[in-house]
Parts: structure tokens; C-alpha cells; sequence
């Protein structure tokens, strides 16, 4: 059987040091003079165009005006990112995931892609600047541009990776927030938590989470996990 992985970003396959919500306040301030914007905008497990669109009615943009300001923004927002990412210290790939993005490549019966709620090009340049960027050739997936909502982002990424049809094929989403793990059993996805993030392994379970690790430090069970082999329901 073919498996279908789609991987989130931040806090699961790296933490870039900040350097998302740096670029973000930098271009919001370039394009509206606006500093902090994001104060008091929640990031976690949320889309770019949801994160994009909560500063920018607080900050006074018409709704009826978003879809044209969220594509300034994001054009805005590439450069000013790939300029944080070199600035900021702290940034890393989370455990274990050099060597199981690896041991996926190798493997004929795995397909991988992203779901995340990253900008196309903003997950570009966080996955190139920690040298994963050529597991994901063409950046297959969905984005953080495609819809506003987590689990709207994970069927686009699923119907691209599976080209419209998922036939018998395995589909497992891997993130670290409960949005994430949400948003896969709303696809009637394998969600796979990993509490590298804020929440812990408990919660991403309570949020539907079919297995929850600490980390994927432990390789060959991560392979076990997502391939379906043995117990893939061990908690």
C-alpha cells in the first residue's frame, strides 16, 4: 500500500529561531507602518492567511480588501524572511528528523509532501536554509495561501499528492499542534502528534491524535508508526 505523508513546518520538522513572526512584523510594518502587529495574534497551528488576516482587521484593512493585501503581503513577506533566518540564533531541525526523512527517501511505497499553514515560499526558504528542502522537490502540498482553515489545507495537500484520487493509498499527517491533528481525522487522515512544540503528547491525544511521541528521535519506531507496521496504534 502507498503512503501518503504530508509533514508540517514549524515545530515539527524545524524551529527557525522566530524567524517566521520577524519577517511577518517586518513586512506588516513596511507595508502599513504598523510595528507589533502580531501582538496579540495567535500562530500556533494557524494558517499564514488566518494570521494575516487577524492583524490586519485589527489594524484597520477592509475585509472586502484582504485577497489583494494578503498577495502584497506575501510578497512582502519572502524577503524580510529569508533576511530573519540568517539574523536569528536558535534555530534547528527537531530530533531525529535528518535521519527519517532519510530512511522515507528511501522507501518506494512512501510519498511525501507538506501540510502546513506556511506561506508556499515562506516554507520554501525555512526548509532551504535547513538543507531538507530537496525531500520536498516542487514543494508538493498545501499551503498556507490555499484556504484560511487547517483542515481545508490538508485535503488540497492530499488531493495534490494523491492526484485527485486517493484510491486505498495511507494518509498521515505529522504536526505538533492540536490543529493539525484536527485537521487529519477531519480527512479521515492517520494524524501522528509530536509534542515539540507547546503541547504536550497528552493533549495532541485528547485532540485526536492516533499516536502521540515526544519526538521522532527513535527512527525506526517513527517508520513503524507511519508506514502502518505492527501497532501503529501504541499511544
Amino acid at each position: 500500500m502507498q503512503t501518503i505523508v504530508l509533514w508540517d513546518i514549524d515545530n515539527t520538522l524545524l524551529y527557525s529561531g522566530g524567524a517566521g513572526s520577524l519577517g511577518m512584523a517586518r513586512a506588516f510594518s513596511d507595508l502599513y507602518g504598523i510595528d507589533d502587529a502580531f501582538g496579540r495574534v495567535e500562530f500556533s497551528g494557524r494558517t499564514d492567511t488566518a494570521i494575516f488576516a487577524d492583524a490586519a482587521l485589527m489594524h484597520g484593512v477592509a475585509e472586502a480588501d484582504l485577497p489583494r493585501e494578503l498577495l502584497r503581503f506575501c510578497d512582502a513577506y519572502a524577503p524580510h524572511l529569508e533576511s530573519a533566518l540568517g539574523e536569528v540564533s536558535g534555530g534547528a531541525l527537531m530530533p531525529g528528523i535528518a535521519d527519517l526523512l532519510e530512511a522515507l527517501a528511501l522507501r518506494p511505497d512512501v510519498t511525501m509532501g507538506l501540510g502546513t499553514g506556511n506561506f508556499r515560499r515562506g516554507g520554501e526558504l525555512k526548509l532551504r536554509h535547513f538543507g531538507i528542502d530537496h525531500h520536498f522537490p516542487g514543494m508538493r502540498g498545501g499551503f498556507g495561501e490555499d484556504a484560511h482553515a487547517r483542515d481545508a489545507v490538508i485535503r488540497i495537500g492530499i488531493e495534490r499528492l494523491a492526484n485527485g484520487g486517493r484510491g486505498d493509498a495511507r494518509v498521515v499527517i505529522i504536526g505538533d499542534t492540536p490543529h493539525d491533528m484536527t485537521a487529519a481525522t477531519a480527512n479521515g487522515a492517520f494524524a501522528l502528534g509530536v509534542a515539540t512544540g507547546r503541547n504536550t503528547a497528552a493533549e495532541l491525544r485528547a485532540s485526536g491524535a492516533h499516536v502521540a511521541l515526544d519526538d521522532l528521535s527513535d527512527v525506526e519506531r517513527a517508520l513503524r508508526v507511519i508506514c502502518g507496521v505492527g501497532d501503529a496504534s501504541t499511544r
